[in-house]
This record gives structure tokens, sequence and C-alpha cells, in this order.
């Protein structure tokens, strides 16, 4: 299989990503503890307009509508028999989008975390979640997804666990960890941590980076972690557009396209490659930051945090997580990408 995403990494000095899933789909009638993934099959032309609406904004890569389609999370609706079903219909809706773009879009098979708490925290093998992603992996292969895009991971283990089942699936991929505890992810691991956590692994990923977490400005400081490590590998960014807050019954996202425009730049400043949103970002946020970084020029140093701060809010926390001064690790579940 030709290695679109190479090629487009190593011709381009940023690529557009899309933005949220759920929040978009929430916007479209998904009810709250429904399955996505389900309308993969039931409601193909709301995937279909979830997909177009990222690439009429700009984008040059988006994620499929498959983040909770593994068997641990699908048989919270009985619907664990059906992985490859639904991860593959996901995958075909996205690869017609894509084809009839008329330029070249990258189609990223969405794999979110299982759910469970990996040994030797919890009860899950490294065996049964090879087994689980790889069965996803293959799916999103058979639908003709270009890479595999592993994203919202807070365990080093669950980390590997994928590694492995795409090298099983003999599929490119790119891995993104949440950092949503004062620099941390909610298993304790620091940017630094995933940086040497990457590069120890004997399948590596095209790309990594963060998503999700707190807020834009929590995520580029987490990428500006990870440059301080001495990565050469592609950084991705994929932050919330704003703070989450509870108005009238329903989670808002308090991002302007305006702010998230000036996270797009930040983020190609600091050395980001694939730029994208997460939680709250509407096609309306990604037009912006398609126009920003396409008429801003970059800058000749990298922004520091007080810049960071300035444009986009103050951080989260005093750390950053890689002083020693973070929580310990906590033993939660991690929610789905919205």
């Amino acid at each position: 299989m030709a290695n679109a995403l190479a090629k487009m990494l190593a011709e381009r000095d940023w690529i557009l990503a899309d933005g949220a899933t759920g929040t978009n789909l929430f916007n479209m009638g998904l009810s709250s503890g429904d399955a996505p993934e389900l309308w993969n099959v039931d409601e193909p032309d709301k995937i279909r307009s979830l997909y177009k609406g990222a690439v009429d904004a700009g984008s040059d890569l988006f994620l499929t509508n498959t983040f909770g389609g593994n068997a641990s999370r699908l048989k919270l609706h009985g619907a664990q028999d059906r992985v490859q079903e639904l991860s593959k219909a996901g995958a075909e809706l996205a690869r017609e989008v894509a084809d009839t773009a008329g330029r070249p879009v990258i189609v990223a098979g969405s794999v979110g975390p299982t759910g469970e708490i990996m040994e030797p925290m919890g009860s899950l093998t490294h065996a049964i979640a090879v087994e689980m992603f790889h069965e996803q992996a293959e799916g999103l292969k058979d639908g003709g997804v270009d890479v595999l895009w592993l994203e919202t991971i807070s365990a080093p283990e669950e980390y590997r666990a994928a590694a492995e089942a795409f090298a099983r699936a003999e599929m490119p991929w790119c891995g993104t960890m949440s950092f949503d505890t004062a620099g941390r992810t909610m298993m304790g691991v620091t940017s630094a941590a995933m940086v040497d956590l990457v590069e120890s692994l004997p399948n590596p990923p095209l790309a990594f980076g963060a998503n999700c977490g707190v807020g834009a400005a929590d995520l580029l400081r987490t990428v500006q972690g990870f440059v301080a490590r001495g990565t050469e590998r592609p950084i991705i960014a994929k932050g919330n557009a704003g703070i989450p807050k509870y108005v009238h019954g329903h989670i808002h996202y308090d991002g302007t396209p305006e702010l998230m425009a000036d996270y797009a730049v930040l983020a190609r400043n600091c050395g980001v490659k694939i730029i994208g949103g997460c939680c709250g970002t509407t096609p309306e946020h990604l037009k912006a930051m398609r126009a920003a970084l396409e008429s801003r020029p970059k800058a000749a140093s990298q922004p520091t945090l007080e810049d960071i701060a300035a444009a986009l809010g103050g951080f989260s926390s005093a750390s950053d997580g890689t002083d020693g001064q973070a929580p310990a690790p906590r033993r939660s579940r991690r929610r789905s990408r919205s």
C-alpha cells in the first residue's frame, strides 16, 4: 500500500487535520450515551456530511467515525460482534468523500482507547488488548483508510499494544495521547516520557503528539515538551476549541474561530506538522485555521509560554508535568472524544 501520509508529510510544511467528531454529530442529533459508530450503518448520509464538512472547510486529513469501535467499547451497546463491520463501513464512507474531494485528502482510521485498565493496575492483558486493536485495524484497512490513527490514549501499555496490533495489520499509523492532569496523562505520562516511549517502539508511528486534554494553551505547552526532548519525528496537535462549560444542559466549548486560528499558527510556530482540533471544533473553526495558516508567515522563533498564554488564555496548572510536581497517576476511564 502506498503511504499517502508519508508522501504528504514530505511535501508539505503543515497539514490541516479535522476537528471534533462527537460535537458535530451531537449537532446532527446524536443522543448522549449512544454509540456514534452505529451511525456508520444506520445514518450513512450524516456521516458523509460529517466528513465532507471537514474536507470542505480545508482539512487535508480527517478521521473516521470509529473512535469507540473496539469490542470493549461496543459491548456497552451490545455490538461487540460488529467491530469489523462498523469500522469498515466508517472507512468506506470516508474513502468515498476523500476520493471525490478533487485534491489529495488523507483518510485516517480513528482508534480510541479500549476503556479498560491494563495490567498491572487493571485486568486487561497485553495479548487481549493487541487482539482488540488488531480486529479494529483490519476492519479499517478493509474499508480503505490510508493510515491508522490512535488517539486519546493515557496508558503507555495501551500505546504499546496498539503499535503491535498495527504492525500485525501491516498498516502505517499515527498516535496521540491526552495530557489532562497537570501536564500528564491520566496514567502519569509526561511529554518527555511519551517521546521516549515512541522512540522505543519496534514499530514507531509516522507522527505522534497530543489531542484533547484541557485547552489549547496546555496542549501547546505539552508540544513544547516534545520539542525540548529533541524529537525529529513529525508532531501532531489536536487541541480542544477552548474550555468546556455546562450551559443549559449541554457541554459548550468557548473557543471562537479566531482563537483557534491563533492556536493553529502558534502550533505551526512551535514546530507542529499536523494541526487540527478536537472537542468543540467545527467546520467554522477549521476554515479560520486554514485561512490563518495560509496567510500568516511562520515566525522566526518558537513562541514563549507567555506568548501562548496571552493568545489562548492561561494554563490550567503551574506545572507541565516534567518537573516532578504533577499529581500521581489516578485510575480513571477516558471519556469519549467529542
